[in-house]
C-alpha cells in the first residue's frame, strides 16, 4: 500500500464585520460628541446668540472631515484593512448616492436607506459610520444638495448606518429573524433620522405658529414639547414613507443583498476567520 501523505489543510474564510477596536471607538465617540453638540446647542442658547445653523455649518463641516478621516484610519488600523476596503467603501458609497435620487425625495421614498442598513449590518459600526457619511456627501454633490444642512445629514446618516452595525448577533443570527430585526431597526431609525434632521432646521425657521415654533431662552422641556409637535405636524408622513419603503425593500430583497455583501466581504478577506478542515490522503 502506498504511504499516507501528510494531512491536507484547507482554510475556509468566513465573512465577519469589520472589528471595532479601541482607536475606532475613541474616534466614533469624539465625532458623536461633536455631532450632539452641533445639533443640540440652540436648545441651550438664549435669544441673543444668533441661532442660524447656516452660520455654524461651515465650522461643523471643517471639523467633520478630519474626524471622519480619523474614524476611517482608526478602523483600518484596528482591523488591518487594505486597499480592498477603500475600494469597497467607494463602490457602496457610489451605489448609495445613485439610489437616493431615484425617489426624488417624494414622500420620503429614499431607497438608499435600506442599503445603508444592510451595509452597516455586514461591515460593522466603524466602517458603517464612514460609509453613511461619505454616501451622503457624494449624494449631495450628485444632486446639487450642498448647503448648510449637508454636514448635519452626513452625521445623521453616519449614525443611522453605524446603528445597524451595532445590532446583536452579527456572526450568528441569519435568515428570517435577521431580516425582521433589520426591518424593525430600519423603520425606527428612519423616523430617528427625520427627527434629528428636523432639529437642525427647526431652530431657525421663522413664521411658524407659536405652538410649534422654537422660543430661544425658554426651558428645554417646553421647547422639546413644541419640537415634537412640529415633527408631528410637518414631517411624520414623510418619515413614514421612508420607514415603509425601508421595511419593504429589506424584507423583499434583503436576503439577496446580504448574501452579495457577505460574499464581497469574504472575497476581500475583511477580518476573515480561518477554519481548518484536516484530513489524510492515502
Amino acid at each position: 500500500m502506498p504511504a499516507a501523505r501528510p494531512a491536507v489543510t484547507t482554510a475556509v474564510p468566513q465573512a465577519r464585520a469589520v472589528r471595532l477596536g479601541p482607536r475606532s471607538v475613541c474616534a466614533l465617540v469624539l465625532i458623536s460628541v461633536v455631532g450632539v453638540i452641533a445639533f443640540g446647542w440652540p436648545l441651550l442658547a438664549d435669544s441673543a446668540s444668533g441661532l442660524a445653523h447656516s452660520r455654524d455649518a461651515p465650522w461643523l463641516f471643517a471639523a467633520l472631515l478630519p474626524l471622519l478621516v480619523a474614524v476611517a484610519v482608526a478602523t483600518i488600523a484596528d482591523a488591518g484593512l487594505d486597499a480592498k476596503a477603500v475600494a469597497m467603501l467607494g463602490v457602496l458609497a457610489a451605489v448609495g448616492a445613485a439610489l437616493r435620487p431615484l425617489g426624488a425625495g417624494t414622500a420620503g421614498l429614499e431607497p438608499m436607506f435600506f442599503l445603508m442598513v444592510l451595509s452597516g449590518r455586514v461591515l460593522g459600526p466603524g466602517f458603517g459610520f464612514v460609509l453613511g457619511s461619505v454616501t451622503m456627501f457624494a449624494s449631495a454633490l450628485l444632486t446639487g444638495g450642498v448647503g448648510p444642512w449637508m454636514p448635519f445629514q452626513m452625521l445623521a446618516m453616519g449614525w443611522f448606518t453605524m446603528g445597524a452595525g451595532l445590532l446583536p448577533g452579527p456572526d450568528r443570527l441569519r435568515g428570517r429573524g435577521e431580516l425582521l430585526m433589520l426591518a424593525l431597526y430600519g423603520a425606527g431609525a428612519a423616523f430617528a433620522y427625520g427627527t434629528i434632521m428636523n432639529l437642525q432646521g427647526w431652530t431657525y425657521i421663522g413664521g411658524l405658529s407659536s405652538g410649534v415654533s422654537f422660543h430661544p431662552g425658554d426651558p428645554v422641556g417646553d421647547n422639546v414639547v413644541r419640537f415634537l409637535a412640529y415633527c408631528a405636524a410637518t414631517s411624520f408622513g414623510w418619515d413614514l414613507g421612508r420607514a415603509v419603503l425601508t421595511v419593504v425593500l429589506t424584507l423583499t430583497i434583503g436576503t439577496t443583498v446580504l448574501k452579495a455583501l457577505r460574499r464581497a466581504t469574504r472575497r476581500a478577506a475583511f477580518e476573515a476567520e480561518a477554519r481548518f478542515a484536516i484530513g489524510s490522503v492515502k
